[in-house]
């Protein structure tokens, strides 16, 4: 009779939940302890902050870096015309993520450009971000090294001054002969035009003779006939 204890290869009989994963249930329940432990003296840290009229700021590790200039360049235009979904609970104040300006370091939302850019210079943030509030003492070779390097981008700069100016002015000359290229081609179409005109006045008048009234011809005598006009000679002879 087999044994109903064991497997069907003869190993131990496997159950419902055996694909799930185990966990280490002492090491979770240490890493929780030492969490609590952290969030309990920063609370109380905080508190002393509070009572002492001071700002909670966190703790250096002695890991961080001097401060120095941002790199990068802030797109501040990146969210223009578009849509964002944020959960309803999502932030609480500024805390969390919501719809604006989000710090990830720092898990704040701003609602202005302006608030974002001063929070990106205060001590809460440098220190998240592994800055000390610090900047570190420049030594007489780094100052002659940044001299040079600002004369070098201002005479790149000029460079591009006089190159953009030689080409915009190249760019007008050429809008110049382009417009009067145009007045050119429609005067010409404007004596073609009246050139055909009195071609055609001119036969007509030489197949039915003088007596034949062109539209437009005798407009002026009309209009003086009708207004009583015969015409505006003087005395003297």
């Amino acid at each position: 009779m087999s044994d109903s204890k064991k497997g069907a290869y003869g190993g131990a009989p496997s159950g419902d939940t055996d694909f799930r994963k185990t966990y280490d249930l002492d090491e979770y329940a240490a890493k929780a302890n030492e969490r609590e432990a952290k969030e309990k003296e920063e609370s109380k840290a905080r508190y002393e902050a509070k009572l002492a009229g001071k700002k909670y700021h966190k703790p250096l590790t002695g890991d961080e870096t001097y401060t120095s200039a941002r790199r990068n360049v802030i797109d501040l235009t990146q969210q223009i015309g578009k849509t964002q979904l944020v959960p309803g609970g999502a932030g609480v104040g500024k805390r969390g993520r919501g719809a604006g300006f989000y710090c990830e370091p720092c898990d704040l939302t701003f609602k202005d450009n302006k608030q974002y850019i001063e929070h990106l210079n205060t001590p809460q943030h440098l220190i998240n971000t592994g800055q000390t509030t610090e900047v570190k003492r420049a030594t007489a070779e780094e100052v002659h090294e940044r001299i040079e390097y600002y004369i070098r981008r201002r005479d790149d700069l000029e460079k591009e001054k006089q190159t953009s100016l030689h080409e915009r002015l190249q760019l007008r000359e050429e809008e110049a002969e382009k417009e009067a290229e145009e007045r050119r081609k429609k005067r010409r179409e404007d004596n073609e035009r009246k050139r055909i005109k009195k071609e055609e006045e001119a036969r007509v008048k030489m197949e039915y003779g003088e007596d034949v009234r062109v539209d437009g011809e005798h407009d002026e005598d009309d209009m003086m006939a009708a207004m009583g006009f015969t015409g505006f000679g003087t005395s003297k002879k």
